[in-house]
């Protein structure tokens, strides 16, 4: 199995910066893409960034320009510069290790982590 920590969540006031890291451990072979979903209340859960093993990110349109992913050498952690932060921006953050290959299977699976709540007060 394959956990998710989450960790950097918590209230900033707007303008303000927050950064969200994120470490898969288990038996893992290799991820495809790591990266971070939100989910709002009453709102479908929606990317905020993805990167791949490569490390080619993908920015959801209303984040770019503020938001900066990184990944580790080790390809298990990433991590989330979230800066000049919106209200609109208030959202529990999820963790998503997508296209996991665990040493024991063949194919890849996504997992996701438990979330960090993001509060932005104007």
């Amino acid at each position: 199995q394959v956990q998710l920590v989450e960790s950097g969540g918590g209230l900033v006031q707007a303008g303000g910066s927050l950064r969200l890291s994120c470490a898969a451990s288990g038996s893992i072979f290799s991820i495809n893409a790591m990266g971070w979903y939100r989910q709002a209340p009453g709102n479908q859960r929606e990317l905020v960034a993805l990167i791949d093993s490569t490390r080619n990110p993908n920015y959801a349109d209303s984040v770019k320009g503020r938001f900066t992913i990184s990944r580790d050498n080790a390809k298990t952690m990433v991590s989330l510069q979230m800066n000049s932060l919106k209200p609109e921006d208030t959202a529990v953050y999820y963790c998503a290790a997508l296209g996991t290959v665990l040493l024991t299977t063949a194919y890849g699976k996504d997992y996701w982590g438990k979330g960090t709540l993001v509060t932005v007060s104007s």
